[in-house]
């Protein structure tokens, strides 16, 4: 008799019997047999493999002024959209654009082509005209070392917990005012300090997009002349070259994690049953903003708290001289595949579902009865999930993005360690307790995507 779980395909309350069980003893199973293979092999051919590469072509970067200025545009069209258009999230073009094309899909295009964000996000472009029309050259101050990525971190929680935890996220108007107030404060500033300052350390998303960017199978080598040279690469590579995260860049990377993680813990029957609601009467979300902004914060810390005491062991057993900080600041790269997994996999099928209310919205952004794009009497389908030949898919491919994503991680804190030490022992050594971890979380991701949830 096979072992089946509930397993919810949808936020919108689709639940199934699959046989789940299997996928996840195989899942953890294959994340512990990379470790011990890594172990196996010898050193040199790792170093090979993950330095290895095919040029594929060069070009001339474009400059980033005109697309970031788009990009404001199109978000000003956004907000008024959301201020004046329709009160439905799902034919309003804000929330849609906002929760799912782009938290979702350039989300995703960014782990495959590389940071595009850096092109388009809609602050750059404006500043720069502010500055030519106010005759400014220079930037007013220097933002203080001190700072790190603690901005990043305090506003990546704001936004993951208006997103989490408030009544009414996909409210248009609540959303529009939002975003207008981000947009607001970082355009202050990137105007204050300087783009490239607030850009590397302070703006959540463009420090967020970066570290992503860097898990492209594309490496990108900007030469001094403005060309770019693209070649193939192992996902990741590039984490193995990078400086090593201060406290402030660690936490944030934590925090990416925990809060993707805590989105698909906090409609599972086992959380609402834990803070004492009846997962089949949910009475809404105000009646556990306090319980959820809890556990917000409880994932956070508790992830933090083993993140830094397997980093510690490790150095321990190892006998180590390097600092804990530094250790940590560069073995938290490897975890940046598995937030980049869990992201994909919790919002799939929200994807396929929101990218067809997207074209809805879009044909009609302002509830004017326009048909800009000739979809009048579109009509959006979830009928894939009503088969179980589809479901399976979906789960399968879900199943088998968070598999990798661990596996690619242990592979990058492996490169990582060989990098540290000179033997490779001690190499192996440094990571037990880290590859314990990814092994752990591994089946803690798969248990997420099998466990009853609601809608």
């Amino acid at each position: 008799m096979q072992e089946s779980a509930y397993a919810h395909s949808t936020e919108r309350g689709l639940v199934l019997l699959l046989p789940t069980g299997y996928y996840l003893v195989g899942g953890t199973l294959a994340v512990a047999a990379s470790f011990i293979l890594l172990a196996l092999i010898a050193p040199s051919t790792i170093s090979r493999f993950l330095d290895s590469g095919k040029r594929l072509f060069a070009f001339t970067a474009p400059k980033p002024f005109w697309f970031s200025l788009f990009s404001t545009c199109f978000l000003f069209v956004l907000v008024y959209a959301g201020l004046f258009g329709s009160r439905d999230p799902l034919s309003n073009p804000l929330p849609i654009f906002i929760w799912s094309v782009w938290w979702v899909g350039f989300f995703l295009l960014q782990c495959l082509v590389g940071d595009l964000w850096r092109w388009l996000n809609p602050w750059s472009g404006f500043a720069q005209l502010l500055r030519r029309f106010a005759g400014l050259r220079n930037v007013p101050f220097t933002l203080p070392k001190a700072v790190a990525y603690w901005l990043a971190v305090i506003q990546f929680f704001a936004v993951a917990w208006f997103e989490l935890v408030y009544i009414a996220p996909e409210d248009p108007k609540y959303l529009a005012l939002v975003v207008s107030l981000f947009w607001v404060v970082n355009l202050g500033g990137v105007l204050v300090f300087g783009s490239k300052d607030w850009f590397e350390r302070c703006e959540p998303f463009s420090v967020f997009f970066r570290l992503l960017g860097n898990m492209s199978p594309l490496y990108r080598e900007e030469t001094g002349d403005g060309v770019l040279r693209i070649t193939t690469c192992f996902p990741g590579r590039s984490y193995l070259h990078l400086s090593p995260l201060p406290l402030s860049g660690v936490l944030f990377v934590l925090l990416t994690l925990s809060t993707v993680s805590f989105d698909s813990l906090l409609r599972t029957f086992f959380w609402l049953g834990h803070i004492g609601i009846n997962p089949l009467e949910f009475p809404g979300r105000s009646a556990v903003i306090t319980s959820n902004s809890i556990g917000l914060l409880l994932v956070f810390a508790s992830l933090g708290t083993i993140f830094f005491l397997v980093v510690w062991l490790g150095n321990l057993i190892t006998a180590s001289r390097a600092r804990f900080t530094e250790f940590a600041g560069r073995l938290i790269y490897s975890l940046i595949p598995v937030s980049m997994v869990f992201h994909f996999a919790h919002y799939l099928t929200l994807l396929l579902i929101n990218s067809q209310y997207a074209l809805v919205a879009f044909n009609d952004p302002f509830a004017l009865h326009w048909n800009l794009f000739g979809l009048q009497g579109f009509h959006v389908t979830a009928s894939f999930l009503n088969h179980l030949d589809s479901v399976r898919v979906i789960w399968i491919t879900q199943t088998v993005a968070i598999t990798l994503g661990h596996i690619i991680g242990i592979v990058i804190a492996h490169g990582i360690a060989l990098k540290l030490f000179s033997d490779t022992g001690s190499a192996i050594r440094s990571q037990l307790f880290l590859a314990m971890l990814m092994i752990a979380y591994t089946l803690f991701g798969l248990w997420l995507l099998s466990t009853a949830a609601i809608g």
